[in-house]
């Protein structure tokens, strides 16, 4: 059900970037990029014939000294190894086969996970391909030549990545509806804590299932009756002595976790208030249309009068504002305080999500819009809205037919997604438009 995560692993200056940017570059400049969210680059959505997969870049460390290369090669391989269905490891045909590399694929071929092994820099068959044969000393198998600064071979090696997804675990992921809640945020936010707190207060028969070869662990919550997996993004705490690799990791975790979730709730440190990290980390949800919960944690060790609560949110709604539907709870892993109101919060916005508007309704919405503001215009020609329905659920998604799509503008369309939350609220989920061009009768 989850994409499947396919991890670029190789030396420095082997050309993962490259190759990153030769997959990900026309993806990435297609997604709109939102006010508020620093793209951070390490992953990206790929696909290929009729796979879709999250490509994750498992950093390109530069090292001082051949000792650090091994170390910290062995740390991003380790990374690879854990949140990664499928490891592409890249090496380079220009410096050849050096002792760094065999110390690697001797530890991905222990992980026994699927590894394609990439040589780069074969910018001419002819003349590399005596070259790219040295590496089957590796011993991975069939190394696939590719130039990713011409883009060659790219094909073929994705028909390689693709071949490694067949087997999908369908046993386990077979028919489960129980809600999923990834629980996403800077380390030391106090995500581990929120979870056991609520294991403690339901006092539930836990299953600390590792979350399916990634590093998140998956842990069932039953209230009322219903059974809550909460995907924990905490799993792994690493030691790590640069403080932007730390933050590398984070992501990877986010990104795995997230793709997998119905809701996010997204803990922020109330001690430390809200922070570019929170906001990038707030995004990956956001760019894949999740359910959103940001909670406050920590909220018993801020010194309050009456108006801290305010000040708090409109910061928070400042940092976040491509997010305006996100729900906000104040609350306390220490004390229990509000935890009860979170899962009250969780159910409203998983229902939010899969909520279906008739096309009748919609309509009438619509036209009244219109009535009330006009569609922009442009060299006299006015943007003309013919039609509104729903096609998808989850995020909410809306299909409106119109005369041109160049003269849409994004004020617009916020407008009328206001209009249509003003009616049904649709709170803690976000809502997406497609614009379909009609040609006038």
């Amino acid at each position: 059900m989850s994409k499947p995560v396919v991890a670029v692993v190789g030396r420095p200056n082997v050309g993962k970037s490259t190759l990153f940017n030769a997959l990900a570059g026309s993806r990435i400049s297609i997604v709109e990029d939102t006010p508020g969210v620093t793209r951070d680059r390490i992953y990206a959505e790929v696909s290929w014939l009729d796979y879709q997969f999250t490509l994750i870049d498992t950093g390109g460390i530069e090292p001082e000294s051949d000792d650090i290369i091994i170390s910290r090669m062995r740390e991003q391989a380790e990374t690879a190894i854990m949140t990664a269905d499928v490891i592409l490891f890249l090496v380079d045909v220009r410096q050849g086969l050096v002792d760094a590399d065999f110390k690697v694929a001797d530890m991905l071929r222990r992980s026994h996970r699927p590894v394609v092994l990439v040589v780069n820099k074969v910018d001419n068959f002819d003349k590399f391909m005596p070259d790219v044969y040295e590496f089957y000393n590796l011993g991975l198998g069939d190394p696939i030549p590719v130039s990713a600064q011409g883009k060659l071979g790219i094909g073929d090696m994705l028909d390689q990545v693709v071949e490694k997804f067949e087997a999908p675990v369908q046993e386990e992921e077979e028919e489960d509806d129980r809600p999923k809640i990834a629980v996403i945020g800077k380390p030391n936010a106090g995500k581990s804590s929120i979870i056991n707190k609520l294991l403690g207060e339901e006092r539930v028969i836990v299953s600390p299932v590792a979350g399916t070869t990634r590093d998140a662990i998956d842990t069932t919550v039953k209230r009322n009756g219903q059974e809550y997996v909460f995907i924990d993004t905490a799993g792994l705490r690493r030691k790590s002595k640069i403080k932007e690799e730390l933050e590398r990791y984070s992501i990877i975790r986010t990104v795995t976790a997230v793709e997998r979730c119905d809701v996010a709730v997204l803990i922020i440190d109330a001690t430390e208030g809200i922070t570019e990290q929170d906001a990038k980390i707030a995004g990956i949800a956001h760019e894949r249309g999740k359910g959103m919960i940001i909670a406050v944690n920590k909220w018993e060790l801020v010194e309050k009068d009456n108006t801290t609560m305010k000040k708090f949110t409109e910061k928070i709604r400042e940092k976040l504002s491509y997010m305006p539907y996100a729900e906000l709870i104040f609350l306390s892993a220490k004390t229990g305080q509000r935890l009860p109101k979170l899962f009250e919060m969780i159910d409203a916005v998983i229902e939010n999500c899969a909520l279906r508007v008739q096309t009748g309704v919609l309509n009438e919405i619509l036209t009244e819009a219109m009535a009330m503001k006009q569609p922009p215009s442009d060299k006299g020609k006015r943007l003309r809205i013919y039609y509104i329905t729903q096609v998808s659920v989850k995020p909410p998604t809306f299909v409106m037919f119109i005369n041109e799509k160049k003269l849409t503008h994004f004020s617009y369309t916020r407008y009328i997604e206001n209009q249509i939350r003003t009616t049904f609220g649709f709170r803690g989920t976000p809502i997406h438009f497609i614009y379909r061009e009609r040609k006038e009768k």
